[in-house]
């Protein structure tokens, strides 16, 4: 199995940043893309950014411009750089890590972390 542990979350005012941090551990040995999902109030889950093992990424155009993604694959972590937040960026922000397993993909989620912005 994979463990994920996020760390980094809480609050900050309007035009401040954050790092999120997200250490998978276990059964590690092949995983694919990482990413982060958020999921604000009374809103569906929504793609933030994600990453493959080749580095290439994906932003959600909500954020493009404002936050990156990158990977550190000696340590199977997976960081979001989050800079000029704005309140609308109030949500909990899920790590995932998509690992391959007897030729199938599965996913884990992290348990989530709060990052609130206030105006």
């Amino acid at each position: 199995q994979v463990q994920l542990v996020e760390s980094g979350g809480g609050s900050v005012q309007t035009g401040g940043s954050q790092r999120l941090s997200c250490a998978a551990s276990g059964r590690t040995f092949s995983i694919n893309t990482m990413g982060w999902y958020r999921q604000a109030p009374g809103k569906q889950r929504e793609l933030v950014a994600t990453i493959t093992s080749t580095e290439s990424t994906n932003v959600a155009d909500s954020v493009k411009g404002r936050f990156t993604i990158s990977r550190d694959n000696a340590k199977n972590t997976v960081y979001l750089q989050m800079n000029s937040l704005k309140p609308e960026d109030t949500a909990v922000y899920y790590c995932n890590v998509v690992v391959t397993t007897g030729g199938f993909r599965r996913s884990y989620w992290g348990q989530g972390t709060q990052v609130t912005v206030s105006s």
